[in-house]
């Protein structure tokens, strides 16, 4: 009986490559013994942002022209250091990237300067714009912010890490967002308070001032002429002249 015949396959020859000659591409080529020689780019590092940017409200708004009615964007944006600067801008735009980069760059021309004292506020403070009434009040620490919605927002930019808060009347985003930020510009440092003590230095001062205003406003007296004193030896006689 004949033998089956069996395949035999040739060894692969020392140092071919095993993949037909293509290149490996997880290594580069077998030629470089997988080595990558391209230049690599250089990382960049993500650049530190100095501000915080947070929209509060988009709205999409529409104008009635001839034609139909155009329809655009805006945003609402509060911006801040978390440190004592903050400030809001709405605008318009095409879109909402736009309306959100026009509003960024008029919070950025609106700051004010919040007074902070040992992470909350000097004093309470109260602010109306429009229909919506804000009330912040300073609170002790590890208290947080009772405050929510845009108040919460913009406080937190702003830096406050304590403050009690309560809204009344409107509840629209945008005349909340002034009031609140009228209510912090009116904070007053404590450097500023007038107490008991100051006020009376102070009307202390007021009167020695207007008592020297009235003294400088009287007009001088005017001055006697000197009068000349007769000498006694010529007004009484002597005692020679009365014995005669």
């Amino acid at each position: 009986m004949a033998e089956p015949q069996t395949q035999t396959t040739a060894p692969a020859q020392q140092g071919a490559p095993q993949n037909g000659g293509r290149p490996d591409h997880r290594g580069g080529n077998n030629r470089g013994g997988g080595n990558d020689r391209r230049p690599r780019r250089p990382q960049m590092e993500p650049e530190e942002k100095q501000f915080d940017e947070r929209t509060l409200h988009i709205d999409r708004v529409a104008r009635v022209v001839k034609g139909g009615r155009r329809f655009r964007f805006r945003a609402l944006v509060v911006v801040g250091d978390r440190k004592n600067r903050v400030g809001i801008g709405m605008a318009k735009g095409a879109d909402v990237t736009a309306a959100v980069a026009k509003a960024t760059e008029v919070a950025k021309k609106n700051f004010i300067v919040v007074s902070l004292y040992k992470g909350t506020l000097p004093h309470e403070s109260t602010a109306k714009v429009g229909g919506a009434s804000i009330l912040i009040k300073p609170a002790s620490a590890g208290t947080g912010l009772i405050a929510g919605g845009v108040i919460r927002t913009i406080l937190e930019v702003a830096g406050v890490k304590n403050v009690l808060s309560k809204s009344l009347g409107s509840t629209n985003k945008a005349n909340t967002a002034y009031a609140t930020i009228e209510a912090l510009r009116l904070v007053e440092p404590s450097k500023n308070w007038v107490t008991a003590p100051t006020r009376k230095v102070q009307e202390r001062d007021a009167t020695k001032v207007a008592a020297k205003k009235v003294a400088e406003a009287k007009p001088a007296a005017p001055k006697k002429a000197p009068v000349a004193k007769a000498k006694a030896s010529e007004d009484k006689p002597t005692a020679k002249q009365e014995g005669k």
